[in-house]
């Protein structure tokens, strides 16, 4: 059903309780998720900002003719066009197959691709106005890699100033309550943060140049309405505060362990280093993830957040475990800034297991601190003794 935000604004989205995994399998999303598309009447002229994900695409279709005649609707505007928000235009255009579409000239490339279809696109670029009437319009903010090459905002001059942001300040978050004041802030905001940690750290650099960009607009803002999870109307200035922070080398005083385990004693190991740090820094928060076991974004969630991180396998034929190997993959990926790390874990013969792991931490951006901490076969107490020593060592390097 949609949902009324302002006099002249609706939600015309989806939630999607069910929705526990996205990107494929690369992303978890616990709490689910929803597509979030709004239909802004002007004066003169109906407009759709962005659809919802292919497989609701005749559900869309249906509920939006509930809401709006669809040819009343004078011009579509598509944010971004990966499939989560653009999988319901294909059914959407059958409808109404001669209504202008308004989109970078990447996002016209990326509609082609995706769906080969010859529509009337009109691409537009920042500043370029689509007038709604009297004195409303729509401005686009072309946002490049926030997260994919064509994706734009869009800000509404109308209702206190309203920004359409697609994937930026977003989360995956389902709820039926509208707003960001209707929801617990503890879960909405983990939420954003592994939103951010997870799509978007990638591009902080780009980050944190688009939104100084847009504040130096002093554009009058009362809302900000992202792509997926709740509507930012009590304080938007408040996330608009974070993703500031986020980009700019983020860390708060934390140090996460991830590791993985044949025997138990890698686990063993990181435990004891556990023991170490928190023994010569009691006031920083340690956090030990199993990476074979806990979820893979959440780890890097934490990673995110922390000022270093240790990252430990039992040498595997000659190498480190799947799961550690996806870690620190994932963690290349993320192109992370001005952290710490380091090595360690249990061997019987070969070895070299850590050595390979400080290497992959090397490429993935971190600062080695050290050549880690190595244990033949199960350690006994002096070697976890040495584990905690080790500990130790490694929180006064932080």
């Amino acid at each position: 059903m949609s949902k009324i935000i302002t006099n002249n604004i609706t939600w015309v989205g989806k939630v999607d309780w069910e929705l526990t995994m996205f990107h494929g399998n690369e992303l978890s999303t616990k709490r689910g998720s929803s597509y979030n598309a709004y239909l802004v009447r002007g004066l003169k002229k109906t407009v759709l900002l962005d659809t919802v994900w292919g497989p609701y695409d005749k559900e869309f279709v249906s509920r939006l003719k509930e809401e709006v005649p669809l040819d009343q609707i004078d011009a579509i505007i598509m944010q971004h066009n990966e499939t989560d928000h653009s999988g319901a235009l294909a059914e959407l255009m059958r409808e109404i197959p001669d209504t202008p579409i308004y989109c970078t000239a990447k996002g016209e490339a990326i509609l082609r691709g995706h769906y080969h279809k010859d529509w009337n696109f009109v691409n537009v670029k920042t500043g370029d106005v689509l007038e709604l009437g009297g004195d409303e319009r729509l401005t686009f903010i072309e946002a490049p890699m926030l997260h994919w090459p064509d994706t734009m905002f869009t800000y509404y001059n109308g209702g206190g100033g309203v920004l359409f942001s697609n994937d930026g300040f977003g989360q995956h978050y389902a709820s039926e309550n509208l707003f960001n004041d209707e929801v617990p802030k503890c879960e909405m905001m983990y939420e954003a943060l592994k939103y951010y940690a997870n799509i978007l750290s990638t591009y902080s650099p780009m980050v944190s140049r688009k939104v100084k960009e847009i504040l130096a607009m002093n554009l009058p803002l009362a809302m900000i309405c992202p792509s997926h999870g709740v509507i930012w109307r009590k304080e938007p200035a408040q996330i608009v505060e974070k993703y500031l922070q986020w980009s700019d080398s983020y860390q708060e005083d934390q140090v996460t362990i991830v590791y993985d385990t044949m025997w138990n004693s890698t686990r063993l190991m990181a435990e004891a280093i556990a023991r170490g740090i928190k023994a010569q820094a009691p006031a920083t928060t340690v956090k030990i993830f199993n990476a074979a076991k806990e979820d893979k974004n959440d780890i890097l969630t934490e990673v995110f957040r922390s000022k270093a991180v240790l990252v430990g396998s039992p040498t595997i034929n000659y190498g480190y475990s799947y799961a550690v190997a996806g870690i620190l993959e994932m963690l290349k990926g993320m192109r992370l800034k001005k952290k710490k790390a380091a090595a360690f874990g249990s061997y019987g013969w070969s070895g070299e297991g850590a050595k390979l792991i400080s290497a992959a931490l090397t490429e993935a951006g971190f600062e080695v601190a050290d050549e880690g901490c190595r244990t033949l076969w199960v350690p006994d107490e002096k070697a976890l003794k040495e584990a905690e020593e080790y500990g130790k060592a490694f929180a006064l390097k932080l």
